[in-house]
């Protein structure tokens, strides 16, 4: 953006998200996700006045994914939350993930356990990003294999099996005209 076009502006709102993905000594992978929410200004809560630049949101949801990226443990916690007494109530509700495979259908699935009044907004809306990050922390393991086709290619317009990057990296699966 161009200098002039900027107007002025004062801050009010960050949020953080950092997804880590590690491997476990199980064969298994653990998927985290931790959301910091802080503002720019004093924000008015049940318990008082919380301080520019403290956390109104600091959550967790971890998914202990298999090499078939099958969720086999998914928990979630806060350490803040707007509504004390409330909102951390709903973190063992993630749970219910257990047993969802990473694959088509998976959001869809999701929003039918944990949308609405069934979850919290912010830990749903991570599971998401946390099982992009599981085909990411996965990536290595997923493309040895080359009897099957690796779940990314044609996931994007980069990875199309008809395109160039395929052609190059991936030539066993490449449908590109030689």
């Amino acid at each position: 953006m161009d200098q002039e076009e900027k107007a002025a502006r004062r801050w009010l709102h960050r949020r953080t998200i950092t997804i880590d993905g590690y491997e476990r000594s199980d064969g298994c992978y653990d998927i985290e996700g931790h959301l910091l929410d802080i503002k720019g200004h004093d924000v008015e809560t049940l318990l008082g006045t919380l301080p520019a630049g403290e956390a109104v949101h600091d959550m967790m949801l971890r998914l202990t994914v298999d090499r078939d990226l099958v969720i086999r443990d998914a928990q979630a916690s806060m350490r803040a939350r707007p509504y004390p007494g409330t909102c951390e109530n709903i973190a063992p509700s993630y749970g219910c993930l257990k047993g969802l495979a990473i694959a088509p259908g998976l959001t869809r699935e999701v929003r039918h356990r944990l949308g609405g009044v069934r979850g919290c907004t912010h830990l749903t809306e991570m599971v998401g990003v946390l099982a992009t990050v599981a085909f990411q922390t996965r990536y290595g393991a997923l493309t040895a294999d080359l009897t099957e086709k690796p779940p990314h290619l044609d996931g994007c317009h980069a990875l199309a099996t008809d395109g160039e990057v395929v052609a190059q990296f991936y030539p066993h699966w490449s449908m590109a005209p030689k």
